[in-house]
């Protein structure tokens, strides 16, 4: 809708102009021939003139509309969205002040205007002053008007007279972090304030993941869709779409560039869980939320020496290493522990390792001394080879 009042406001000055050019133009030929006496520079001098003159005046006119309504909406969104954030009370302090100064404007403005020649210019800028110094002066007696007027005081929940309302950052999601799906677990749980906001070309990414001729792309594009469908059910959750861009941004741009850049415009945060996304985000002083990081951050600590019960599922890399996982999914690597699939197992932590990846964890099997009396036993049961390489045999 923004888009299209631009484009009628535009064709309007455009063709304003050009009926101006177009008079210009004509008077313009008519002083020409008046002055030279019929006499033409060129060929079809008349016609080209009063074509030429409308089309330049339709083209600047167009070009010059264009430009000053997008910066006049661009300036308009900022002071509703800084009038958005001032609390309710200063409102009304500001409305008084302008009250104040207009009442006084009224009653000096009947003597001033009587002033020959600079009566109404005066009036003018004494009602200018007037409304600044009462505005001024209201907002510098807060605490005196919430005295005598107590509904204005401030509320549970508000933020204390003559104190700055927090300005809340809007969150831009990207296609990683929706298809993997913990960020709507993450907003539901509190943890992401201010509105979320999914850019236009997110949502068209998204579309073309959903469509896409394999089976696994298709699956986690539609899951994706589903996942934003669920957050903007949630009450508690301001999840829009965003395609109204001030800053041009091509559409045979990446995807990250586009989103850093839109990131830069409306001072937000992206939240990722793409580790190149993040770095490129941070080295162009676009603050990054990385969904990982908290994930890794939220994970219980765990210290050398402290005792775990873990379940061994599959093999290591290494020879004896047994792997299990936490609930949390942290990796838990046990020595010793291949024989052992399928049990559970009280492990000692011997180290804990930080990884781009995530955290992982060593240990010793807390039994270790049983374990080894184990195969003894075991290879006692089959027989060892003496050091005169034929098996020991029992006494009779």
């Amino acid at each position: 809708m923004t888009r299209l009042t631009g484009l009628i406001l535009s064709l309007a000055v455009g063709a304003l102009t050009a009926w101006v050019s177009s008079a210009v133009a004509s008077a313009y030929v008519i002083n020409w021939i008046q002055g030279k006496e019929n006499f033409k520079p060129f060929q079809s001098f008349e016609t080209t003139y009063r074509l030429l003159f409308p089309a330049l005046g339709m083209i600047v006119g167009f070009t010059a509309a264009s430009i000053l309504y997008r910066q006049a909406v661009s300036l308009a969104r900022d002071v509703l969205s800084d009038l958005r954030r001032m609390p309710g009370r200063d409102k009304a302090a500001v409305v008084l002040g302008i009250f104040i100064g207009l009442s006084v404007t009224a009653l000096l403005g009947m003597l001033l205007v009587r002033i020959p020649n600079y009566g109404a210019q005066l009036t003018v800028l004494v009602g200018l002053i007037s409304v600044y110094l009462g505005v001024f002066i209201t907002l510098s007696m807060k605490e005196e008007l919430y005295f005598f007027f107590p509904n204005l005081a401030s509320r549970p929940g508000e933020a204390p007279a003559g104190a700055a309302a927090p300005k809340l950052q809007p969150k831009l999601l990207d296609t990683n972090v929706i298809i993997d799906g913990r960020i709507a677990d993450v907003a539901r749980a509190g943890f992401v304030e201010g509105p979320i906001y999914i850019p236009g070309f997110v949502l068209e990414e998204l579309h073309l993941i959903a469509d896409s001729s394999d089976s696994l792309k298709r699956n986690r594009g539609r899951r994706g869709l589903d996942i934003l469908n669920q957050m903007q059910q949630e009450s508690d959750l301001q999840v829009n779409v965003y395609d109204q861009y001030a800053t041009p941004i091509k559409s045979s741009d990446p995807v990250d560039a586009k989103l850093v850049l839109l990131a830069k415009e409306l001072n937000g945060v992206i939240v990722t869980n793409d580790f190149n996304l993040n770095k490129v985000a941070q080295l162009q002083g676009v603050r990054v939320m990385n969904v990982n990081e908290l994930a890794n951050a939220v994970k219980p600590v765990v210290l050398p020496g402290e005792e775990l019960t873990v379940m061994i599922v599959r093999e290591g890399k290494e020879p004896e290493q047994g792997v299990a996982y936490l609930d949390d999914g942290t990796m838990v690597v046990v020595e010793r522990g291949k024989d052992h699939i399928g049990e559970n197992l009280r492990v000692t932590v011997t180290s804990v390792l930080q990884t781009v990846a995530g955290k992982m964890i060593f240990g010793n099997l807390q039994n270790s001394q049983e374990y080894s009396n184990r195969n003894q036993r075991s290879e006692a049961s089959h027989g060892r080879v003496d050091s005169g390489g034929g098996p020991r045999r029992k006494a009779r």
